[in-house]
């Protein structure tokens, strides 16, 4: 593992992937929380032949693929089934993300994880970047980009921790209220302070 691992999060619309994409442009490596979730469940793997033998073929598409939806209705009003399906899921995530961040090379890492703090990832990285903005602008980026209704937004939101716990438990912020040209500067400042906490760990 490189030797500082930053953990980035922040809300939905926030900017996250922006503000990622402009670490990997300076050389950085990223280890994805919900690229490696879907990676767990795929054609193959212990994660999906687990889930089907639990909920049954049934829950696969015709492709063997995992039928997402089908899942969801399962878990959706049956909480033990959500536990159960967390139980199995989060201890092989976890071992996968600290496998592919033992294998960056970069001068530090970044772990890209929306629910850092709600699912206590907070605890597998040094350093907490939290990309923030308000819940208005939230709102109103999420339902351009994703062509989804103020509800459906407000919902997300909500089921996420608050904006404030965030704020206070996040080593650094970043302010994306502003120009992408702005951002960017203040992502290379950022980027500046880990390269020398990498070289004083």
């Amino acid at each position: 593992m490189t030797n500082l691992v930053v953990g980035l999060t922040g809300g939905i619309g926030s900017g996250k992937t922006t503000v990622a994409n402009i670490f990997a442009e300076l050389g950085i490596e990223l280890v994805d929380a919900d690229i490696v979730a879907r990676e767990v469940v795929a054609i193959g793997s212990l994660g999906l032949t687990k889930i089907a033998q639990h909920f049954g073929a049934d829950i696969l598409n015709s492709d063997s693929t995992l039928n997402r939806a089908k899942l969801r209705e399962h878990i959706f009003s049956k909480p033990e089934e959500l536990e159960w399906l967390n139980a199995l899921l989060h201890p092989i995530i976890r071992t996968e993300m600290l496998k592919q961040l033992d294998n960056t090379r970069s001068p530090y890492s970044i772990l890209i994880a929306p629910l850092l703090f709600e699912n206590g990832l907070d605890r597998l990285v040094d350093r907490t970047l939290l990309v923030d903005i308000s819940p208005e602008q939230q709102r109103n980026r999420t339902k351009i980009r994703d062509s989804v209704t103020a509800e459906q937004v407000q919902k997300i939101i909500d089921s996420q921790a608050s904006r404030e716990d965030k704020l206070s438990k996040a080593d650094d912020v970043i302010d994306n209220h502003g120009e992408r040209s702005a951002l960017r500067n203040k992502v290379v400042a950022l980027h500046n302070n880990y390269l020398k906490l990498s070289n004083n760990t």
